[in-house]
């Protein structure tokens, strides 16, 4: 008798490390994912884009996810200008479920005299959900160059994503990072008319 209570914590012991081990597995190990995009915008000038694409109050026009936005800091000149931002997003595919992300954004251009003129935009974005509970990063390198009198814009993304929910993870940054680039080609487009 004396055993079975003994017994019977090795075996709750047991099954709450392997609950947690799974939990670990599944939901908590998110490795990093990567993703490219990248498109031509006709007939523009790659600063101009680039500029369009690094002011935040124009990335709700461009990402039909994201609800409102908060800037916590600022700071730099034309060449490198530096800003953190908050912003609450719906996912595309589940519009009810809303996260909050912190993005730090590093706005880079070429110093004059340096050739090719590059056109940099980086961010890093902490994404949360259940309250600031479960956190995911996201690194983003956005390119911008100047080609036959187009802009080619590239975007190089790597994310987490906990591994159960990978198809959900990448259909979701498709949606967003093609509507960007779908809405930079109408917006610039139309610039033009």
């Amino acid at each position: 008798m004396m055993h079975r209570p003994r017994l019977w914590n090795i075996k709750r012991a047991s099954i709450l490390f392997s609950v947690a081990l799974l939990l670990y597995v599944f939901v908590f190990s998110s490795g990093y994912q990567k993703y490219q995009i990248e498109g031509i915008i006709k007939r523009s000038q790659p600063e101009k884009v680039w500029e369009y694409v690094a002011d935040f109050n124009k990335m709700r026009l461009l990402n039909p996810t994201i609800l409102n936005f908060k800037i916590l800091a600022d700071h730099g000149h034309a060449h490198d200008w530096r800003y953190t931002v908050q912003y609450t997003e719906r996912l595309s595919h589940w519009p009810y479920w809303l996260n909050t992300a912190t993005a730090k954004y590093v706005v880079t251009k070429s110093m004059p005299g340096v050739s090719p003129v590059a056109y940099v935009i980086k961010s890093t974005h902490e994404t949360c959900f259940f309250a600031g509970f479960y956190c995911l990063q996201s690194l983003s390198e956005f390119t911008f160059r100047s080609a036959n009198g187009d802009t080619f814009a590239q975007e190089n993304i790597q994310y987490q994503c906990p591994p159960f929910l990978g198809g959900m993870c990448r259909r979701e940054l498709e949606f967003q990072r093609q509507a960007v680039m779908h809405n930079l080609t109408i917006i610039f487009g139309k610039q033009r008319g």
